[in-house]
């Protein structure tokens, strides 16, 4: 078998008619720039997500950089962020001239350890980014109480966790993304919910906040030719909107399917002493960006050379941990010990899950595991 991390061309032929249909509705209006389609997936967005405002960007990485910038971040402020993730929030920290401050992030569930926050915050920190890594969302209701005590930002990274929700300790329910002061979220191919090319958004419940994000992306105007501020250009193009209008009413089924499969590979892998499947937390619910191990005594390597040998795609996010990359070893600053992080850049290993994703499929990829470590 060929089992890729994810079937884009499945998920499109399943949904051609409707999407289809959607792209030639734009094209044949004309306009593809700020179309209509772009509020209106906007507002079932917002809706989704009991979110006042949701203002559409260019792509998850800008979106993070436009809230850093209308919350008003100067250089040398300190944010702080894991040190086990994707590059893209500290890349945004670091080239606005402000200080990444790294910490450990949990063991169990890949996400920043907010037992670790508030020794890690100084005079000079103005904002937290948990980043709500592969599919579930870190401990929210300590990271806030936290900020709230230090009033500092807490702005979510969500691109991977779109659809999960948080539950406080008082019984209430809130969506990933939309408990910090703002959220941000991607769109990109392979997220929870995709475009056919780069976009993304960004969740706030306050007004200003939203005012100061749409107008810094949409060149610092209030009106056409009425520039107040510096800003810069990103947006959502409508096409993009479009497609994305329609995947939204499938997202549930979509995060179902990958849930099904969690489960499987969680029934059968638990057996093996030499892999650690992934955690389920108690305050957060799973959408399975990606389903990830931790495979011990650095068998990892070679547990992925045979997956590939046998047709199966696999992935390792994260290999390196932020504070051992090159591009940030002087920017970045570690607060306490970062073991957790550099464990994981070395057991980590993503499997294929996808909706598509049929039964011999995965049982095909099991197979080859079990194949693996029973020789």
């Amino acid at each position: 078998m060929d089992i890729q991390m994810i079937d884009l061309q499945g998920q499109y032929q399943r949904l051609k008619k409707e999407i289809d249909a959607a792209v030639s509705e734009v094209i044949a209006g004309g306009s593809y720039i700020n179309g209509r389609q772009v509020q209106t997936f906007c507002s079932h967005l917002a809706a989704r997500l009991a979110a006042p405002h949701v203002i559409p960007c260019g792509n998850g990485t800008d979106a993070i950089r436009l809230v850093l910038q209308a919350l008003g971040m100067q250089p040398g402020d300190e944010i702080i962020l894991p040190a086990f993730t994707y590059i893209a929030a500290v890349e945004m920290v670091a080239s606005l001239g402000l200080t990444p401050i790294l910490i450990d992030v949990d063991p169990e569930t890949f996400n920043l350890d907010a037992g670790l926050l508030e020794r890690a915050i100084s005079r000079q920190t103005k904002a937290v980014i948990p980043v709500h890594l592969f599919g579930q969302t870190c401990d929210m209701e300590p990271v806030m109480k936290i900020a709230a005590k230090y009033r500092i930002k807490v702005i979510e990274d969500n691109a991977q966790s779109l659809g999960a929700e948080y539950t406080f300790s008082d019984g209430s329910v809130t969506k990933a993304g939309a408990i910090g002061h703002a959220g941000t979220v991607s769109f990109f191919p392979s997220k929870p919910l995709a475009c056919f090319g780069d976009g993304g958004a960004v969740i706030t419940s306050d007004s200003s906040l939203a005012g100061h994000v749409r107008m810094l992306g949409s060149h610092g105007q209030t009106e056409k030719y009425r520039h107040q501020i510096i800003g810069c250009n990103s947006r959502l193009d409508t096409i993009q909107a479009a497609v994305l209008d329609v995947k939204l009413k499938y997202m549930d089924a979509f995060t179902a399917a990958r849930r099904k499969i969690a489960l499987r590979y969680d029934q059968v892998l638990s057996s093996l002493d030499e892999i650690k499947i992934p955690a389920r937390s108690l305050f957060s619910t799973h959408v399975y960006h990606q389903y990830t191990l931790q495979v011990g005594n650095k068998q990892r390597d070679a547990l992925q050379a045979h997956l590939k040998a046998s047709g199966v795609a696999s992935m390792v996010y994260y290999p390196l941990p932020v504070h051992e990359q090159e591009a940030y070893k002087w920017v970045a600053r570690v607060s306490g010990d970062a073991g957790v992080s550099t464990r994981l850049s070395r057991e980590a290993l993503s499997l294929p899950i996808h909706a598509e994703m049929t039964d011999a499929m995965q049982q095909f990829v099991i197979d080859q595991i079990l194949k693996f470590f029973r020789k």
